[in-house]
């Protein structure tokens, strides 16, 4: 039996996990610059904040490695009650039901708050950015860096069909889904024998190359300057404006700008729930199963001659297609969009929100855009140190629950109980 370490070793792990922090804070605590007036360039020092910083990880090293010794070789596992373990069942049944009713009832509680109704549209949108990117991510089991570009797809579909052809949001909707499914399966072909860390290099330069055209193609896109004057969506045809034809004057109520952030709230409540239906479904199919058994084994899915080439390329065509749906709506809710919009840092926020909610969970996926995003608005108080709040808080997650918050692998269609095998297919000669 492996002994467990004694306090000289949990102190040379502290000490060195505090001789990291401070070589790593010493430039981005310890030491501030500003440009002067006179263009030149100032510091100072914070040496104070700096040392209560090492000296947080010191001690917070200690009380991890203690936890670790108390909890024992299982790691945090044994925190878990076994009612836990098997309460997919419960979080299924009380805990979705209970969050989507709530958030039906958001517009409701927060009608004349303007900040919180703007957040909440915000959190749907990286909600269902992440169920379409946990498509490609937890269910094929395929590292996408650069789902960012079909979310620029959809978003710049949308608002070049719309400026210049004059067509409805509700007819451009459907054409940013296909068009960015279609980059879809043309990012799908030159990485069908790509795994792992070379599949996730190629997607992050395929994200570049769109950003880049974008930019570089200023008569389609604007370039630099993006596309201005996107027009809003209609209810069925009726506008949502102060005019005699909007739909204030037709339902005889008094005309508020906050009709137009309510109607997009249930607007992207009702794509992201599109998206939670379509996933759940598909994953039921054969296609679904395909998915998952490329991601538990590409060899093996092969070896049971499944087509992984159709396989890929369904898996990239349907996550690009519901991060088009995104993009269109994010162009018509902004009524701007611009290059700086789809950078490699929204790729990287989605693909965070994935692996922190679980990938292959739906549930844990919307809780983790709903920390991640909502959470990180708690912490603007904070200016400079919320990142690093942030940061660590994400770590400390990922440490204690490496598979996410409700991350489970299971799979779609299993038995449910055991049966027994014919004496002709046993060698020993017995079931």
């Amino acid at each position: 039996m492996k002994a467990k370490p004694g306090v000289p070793s949990i102190l040379k792990t502290a000490f060195v996990n505090a001789l990291i922090a401070l070589v790593l804070f010493s430039l981005m605590v310890g030491i501030r610059t500003e440009a002067g007036a006179s263009g030149q360039l100032t510091y100072w020092t914070r040496f104070g904040e700096l040392a209560s910083l090492v000296a947080a990880v010191f001690g917070g090293s200690i009380v991890i490695e203690l936890l670790r010794q108390w909890i024992g070789p299982s790691g945090a596992e044994k925190l878990v009650p076994p009612a836990v373990k098997s309460g997919m069942s419960f979080i299924g049944r009380y805990v979705a039901p209970a969050l989507l009713i709530f958030t039906l009832l958001v517009p409701v509680i927060f009608y004349n708050q303007r900040y919180i109704l703007d957040l909440a549209i915000l959190v749907l949108t990286y909600v269902m950015l992440g169920w379409g990117l946990n498509v490609v991510v937890g269910l094929a089991g395929l590292l996408d860096l650069g789902y960012v570009a079909f979310y620029a797809v959809g978003a710049y579909s949308y608002a070049l069909l719309a400026t210049n052809f004059g067509w409805s949001f509700w007819v451009c909707l459907p054409l940013a889904g296909i068009l960015a499914a279609f980059w879809g399966v043309l990012l799908g072909f030159p990485v069908l024998r790509l795994r792992g860390d070379y599949l996730a290099i190629v997607t992050l330069a395929f994200g570049e190359i769109i950003r880049l055209v974008i930019i570089n193609w200023q008569d389609l896109t604007g370039g630099p300057n993006g596309v201005s004057g996107i027009p809003r969506p209609s209810f069925f045809g009726i506008p949502l404006d102060n005019s005699d034809d909007g739909l204030a004057a037709w339902l005889h109520i008094e005309y508020s700008t906050t009709h137009r952030i309510v109607f997009l709230f249930y607007l992207i409540l009702a794509l992201a729930l599109l998206t939670n239906w379509a996933t759940i479904r598909l994953r039921r199919l054969p296609i679904g199963r395909a998915w998952e058994a490329l991601r538990e084994d590409e060899v093996a899915c092969r070896a049971l001659g499944i087509n992984t080439t159709t396989t890929k390329l369904t898996a990239f065509a349907t996550g690009a297609m519901f991060g088009g749906f995104a993009g269109a709506f994010f162009a018509t809710r902004q009524g701007f969009i611009s290059p700086e919009s789809f950078t490699f840092q929204e790729s990287a926020l989605v693909l965070a929100i994935v692996v922190l909610g679980g990938m292959g969970s739906q549930l844990g996926v919307a809780l983790a855009a709903l920390a991640m995003i909502g959470g990180f608005e708690l912490f603007r108080s904070l200016e400079s140190y919320r990142m690093l709040v942030f940061g660590m808080a994400m770590v400390l997650i990922m440490i204690w629950r490496p598979r996410g918050l409700i991350g489970h692998r299971a799979p779609t269609v299993y038995l449910t109980k055991a049966q027994a095998i014919s004496s002709d297919l046993v060698k020993e000669g017995h079931g």
